[in-house]
């Protein structure tokens, strides 16, 4: 059964006043292939999906932690959080978003924007889900994302880093786990002198329709060989607008990172936010 929410954000377009209500859908799954109970693993005394829900709860939107697993729906209410069981056999937390909307779209309530912060960014900042939410008072944007410049070769060369490519209208060309561009008749040492490349931060916003569209796609060839959703919708002709964020996030996909954010929980004093 989906929960009752009680808050809206509204937003004004450029051209329009009529409010956008936002949703934010935290996906979480425990079946992690690299971590499992990712989720629960906990970080600074509290469990990962607790730090994801306190920073988006804070913002004055409707949220929701979207899961397949009773322990997590159980450690969200616990904890006095949101949540609602989905399916199982999702490939990716894109798809758990749809489902959401959709139970939510057929108990009579209605969004125009979906934002999916994954369960795994205990850090995720309450301004970079501002500056996503509003890029669609430009009534173009489709789809909206996060960039962040990248500050050292370790970090261009890592497949772990997606990289992301835009026009000078702000989408994008294209992602991939390879730096990107490629500088032609220059040492690798020297491509950062250069060029300036961009490290893609995956927290997305969807309009709504776009989102029924998108969790209606068949997997791409693009998509197979790098591993990345966002390739199927560019491939299928949808446009993705990226924003630069200046905030460094720390995703948690193995137990290392998990002792990395620990560390900077240590250090830097992060609060939960």
């Amino acid at each position: 059964m989906i929960v009752d929410f009680q808050f809206k954000f509204s937003i004004q377009q450029l051209n329009n006043s009529t409010p956008l209500n936002t949703l934010i859908v935290i996906p979480a799954r425990y079946a992690s292939t690299r971590f499992p109970g990712k989720p629960l693993a906990l970080l600074g005394g509290k469990p990962i999906i607790q730090w994801v829900w306190e920073r988006v709860s804070a913002m004055p939107v409707e949220a929701v932690v979207a899961t397949d697993d009773s322990r997590i729906l159980e450690a969200v209410k616990a904890f006095g959080g949101k949540a609602v069981m989905t399916r199982s056999d999702h490939h990716s937390g894109t798809d758990r978003c749809g489902e959401v909307l959709l139970a939510l779209e057929a108990q009579g309530k209605h969004f125009d924007i979906v934002v999916n912060v994954q369960g795994d960014e205990p850090f995720v900042k309450q301004e970079q889900l501002k500056l996503l939410i509003d890029s669609f008072a430009n009534p173009d944007v489709q789809i909206a994302t996060l960039k962040k410049n990248i500050n050292s070769d370790e970090e261009l060369c890592s497949p772990n880093n997606v990289k992301v490519v835009a026009g000078i209208d702000d989408k994008a060309l294209y992602f991939s786990r390879q730096p990107i561009p490629f500088v032609r008749g220059a040492e690798f040492k020297d491509w950062r002198q250069k060029q300036q490349y961009y490290k893609h931060i995956g927290i997305y916003a969807f309009r709504t329709e776009v989102l029924k569209k998108l969790i209606q796609l068949s997997q791409s060839q693009l998509e197979k060989s790098e591993s990345l959703e966002q390739l199927r919708w560019l491939e299928n002709g949808f446009s993705i607008y990226v924003k630069e964020t200046a905030f460094e996030n720390i995703g948690i996909d193995t137990p290392a990172d998990l002792a990395i954010a620990e560390k900077a929980l240590a250090e830097n004093g992060i609060s939960g936010q």
